[in-house]
């Protein structure tokens, strides 16, 4: 499985493991694409249907000069699994990814088993808000190189040799105005939630339980506060940089393993 066209837009997707296996959807994150999941796909292939789609104006899908933002995403990928027919799924995003699995579950809810969000985009607040203005208008400039130099500083020191290059050279091959569009559609646009107080909002609105990984002390206890659904969980990994779930990919497996352990291999979707 290549090139999906979903009526709204074409989406790079590829599947592993058994067509009845529980589905698992793998999103990656800002100037990101999915080839960072897949060890992790590869791994979760024995039990799970692993979808891992590049979102829009991401890697290898279409990229349209406009609507570039996470809540398009999230409407992407909930015609993406309505063309797998296997719902609902686990659905896992990193960074940028995270808020849009979070979009997916409260704007499709039928669509979404549980979530599991590593260092989502949301929750943003004090001086990191303040700065939202001033990086945007460089992204808007400077397109993918000023998002390189954010991405340059995300890694921790143990991170495996080669992975810093590999995500700043993808970033750099991630067109400009899509890098000035998501990051607007998750920070300023009139319905952006990156915000905390629209953080709070909207995460108030997801019925799912959810696992949500913070690499900051302050995050993790800041969403430990805001009311969830039964059986969620927030966790801290202090000895992580922001791509955590690649810097420690075995222990990426291991936490979606662990989550999904009591649900059921297979399950008919809603009608």
């Amino acid at each position: 499985m290549t090139i999906l066209s979903l009526g709204r837009i074409r989406l790079f997707c590829t599947a592993l493991g058994p067509a009845e296996g529980l589905p698992l959807l793998l999103v990656h994150g800002w100037g990101g694409d999915g080839r960072e999941w897949s060890p992790h796909a590869e791994a979760l292939a024995d039990r799970f249907r692993v979808i891992v789609p590049d979102l829009r104006g991401h890697g290898r899908s279409e990229v349209p000069d406009r609507g570039n933002t996470p809540a398009e995403m999230a409407d992407d990928l909930a015609a993406l699994l309505g063309r797998f027919g296997t719902v609902p799924a686990v659905v896992v995003g990193h960074s940028m990814g995270g808020q849009v699995v979070n979009l997916l579950a409260v704007r499709h809810p039928a669509l979404v088993r549980s979530v599991i969000a590593l260092d989502p985009a949301h929750g943003a607040h004090g001086d990191e808000v303040t700065r939202i203005p001033v990086l945007l208008a460089r992204y808007r400039a400077q397109g993918s190189e000023a998002a390189a130099d954010f991405v340059a500083g995300a890694f921790s020191s143990g991170a495996p040799p080669g992975l810093r290059t590999a995500h700043v050279r993808t970033m750099l091959g991630t067109p400009d105005h899509v890098i000035a569009q998501a990051y607007a559609g998750m920070y300023t646009d009139p319905d952006a939630v990156g915000i905390r107080p629209h953080s709070e909002a909207y995460l108030r609105r997801r019925t799912q339980r959810a696992l949500t990984v913070w690499t900051s002390a302050e995050a993790a206890a800041w969403e430990r506060d805001t009311p969830h659904a039964p059986g969620s969980r927030v966790d801290h990994w202090p000895d992580s940089g922001h791509y955590l779930h690649e810097e420690h990919p075995e222990r990426t497996v291991r936490l979606i393993r662990d989550w999904t352990a009591d649900e059921p291999r297979t399950e008919p979707g809603p009608t």
